[in-house]
């Protein structure tokens, strides 16, 4: 049987998943707690060039970024942690990219790290396809001074194909946001919401496409947000 028709039934068994977890939460079915910052990614541009222009050129986009604990264990027990990050970019539409903890290397790439530190390596997970190849793409937080005081944490931008080395393409800068709620009832699909010049391969598209669309469909409890 071909690839792109065993991702289906795969796919249709993660939505199953994922609305089962929601309906047993009577919300998120993960990710269900967490910080909402502002955000702002400062690109540099790729040493390698993706044929993506939000890879390959500078620029800055601002939004929102979300820190939380994938299966909401409570601290300090170790747990899968996500990044999640909203932005409208110079084309007028809304992007998002959802990163979670995962190694560097060349195999731990794709695999999920639970870890009790919230500074820790993010990754993609699953390649994107640009124009020119298949992309991974990662956070990695580095120090910074606190200047201004809203500023809580940085990280290092990295893009890389499936097996190759990591090449650094921006930066990005989380910082409070005076008067805002820590959590808000925001949703982040990166599905719908594709970065700039990138696209999910069909065979990724039809497995993730049902689990959000499963959390689509929770409804927001009052305290709380939908987003996978």
């Amino acid at each position: 049987m071909p690839v792109t028709r065993l991702a289906e039934p795969a796919g249709a068994a993660l939505g199953a998943l994922f609305g089962g977890m929601a309906a047993l939460r009577g919300g998120k079915p993960v990710h269900p707690d967490g910080h909402v910052y502002g955000a702002v990614v400062r690109r540099t541009g790729s040493p390698r060039r993706w044929g993506s222009s939000w890879l390959d050129d500078a620029g800055e986009d601002r939004g929102i970024a979300r820190l939380s604990r994938a299966a909401g264990l409570p601290e300090p027990l170790p747990d899968v942690h996500g990044l999640a990050v909203s932005f409208t970019g110079m084309d007028g539409r809304r992007h998002d990219v959802l990163l979670a903890t995962t190694g560097l290397g060349r195999w731990t790439r794709f695999a999920l790290r639970p870890t009790r530190r919230i500074r820790a390596p993010y990754g993609s997970l699953m390649p994107y396809q640009a124009p020119r190849g298949h992309v991974l793409l990662a956070a990695v937080p580095v120090p910074r001074p606190l200047t201004p005081p809203e500023n809580v944490m940085a990280f290092r931008l990295l893009a890389a194909t499936p097996t190759g080395p990591w090449r650094p393409f921006g930066s990005l800068e989380l910082s409070r946001r005076p008067g805002s709620p820590v959590d808000d009832p925001v949703r982040f699909d990166p599905v719908r919401h594709l970065l700039p010049g990138l696209r999910w391969p069909p065979v990724l598209a039809r497995l993730r496409e049902p689990a959000y669309a499963a959390a689509r469909r929770t409804a927001v409890s009052p305290a709380g947000h939908t987003e996978a």
